[in-house]
């Protein structure tokens, strides 16, 4: 397959667009030429994003190479998951996402059939509560979206029943006195 000219695609892109012009279907005209716009401005963006990021001198890079920098870019790794040229497996790009979550999270396993992820909330994200811990799958999810598409589903695994700090009991006078069985105080 021979690679396409910009030229090429934007004759062929005209050519619909003209084809539905024709038909008078303004509403669908519109939206089609709304979607157009919309995939020029996204691949743009990630073209621009490849730029920059190739551009940086290699200290400022992520990682030091090129190509580190591109992976860790949520515009690029886009591009680059959604034409299956992501060279990193779904395992490792899942880890890249979960690693810029701003919650404490791990995953739990991923199972490549359902598309389902579970994920455990670790150290100290908050206080435990639900609502916290919907904050943390949320972000996950937002993470994932680029990384990892083939993640359709994010689960969180059962908190571990949380351990009850033990209940020190305090006195309020001495201990008892061995013999007696009376403390110094009440030994009178």
């Amino acid at each position: 397959m021979s690679p396409v000219t910009a030229e090429a695609a934007g004759r062929r892109v005209e050519e619909i667009l003209d084809q539905l012009a024709a038909s008078g279907d303004e509403q669908t005209c519109a939206a089609v030429e709304e979607l157009v716009r919309c995939l020029v401005e996204f691949y743009g963006a990630g073209l621009a994003r490849t730029v920059e990021l190739l551009g940086r001198p290699a200290a400022s890079r992520a990682g030091g190479a090129p190509l580190a920098a591109l992976l860790g870019d949520e515009s690029v790794a886009g591009l680059l998951v959604l034409h299956d040229l992501h060279p990193e497996d779904v395992p490792t790009r899942i880890a890249r996402a979960l690693n810029g979550v701003q919650h404490s999270v791990e995953s739990a396993g991923f199972d490549e059939t359902t598309g389902v992820l579970r994920l455990r909330v670790t150290g100290s994200t908050g206080c435990g509560c639900p609502s916290t811990q919907e904050v943390a799958r949320q972000a996950a999810v937002e993470a994932l979206a680029c990384f990892a598409p083939e993640v359709t589903a994010v689960e969180l695994d059962a908190a571990p029943a949380s351990r009850e700090p033990a209940l020190l009991q305090i006195g309020t006078g001495p201990p008892p006195v061995s013999g007696a069985g009376r403390s110094p105080a009440t030994a009178r």
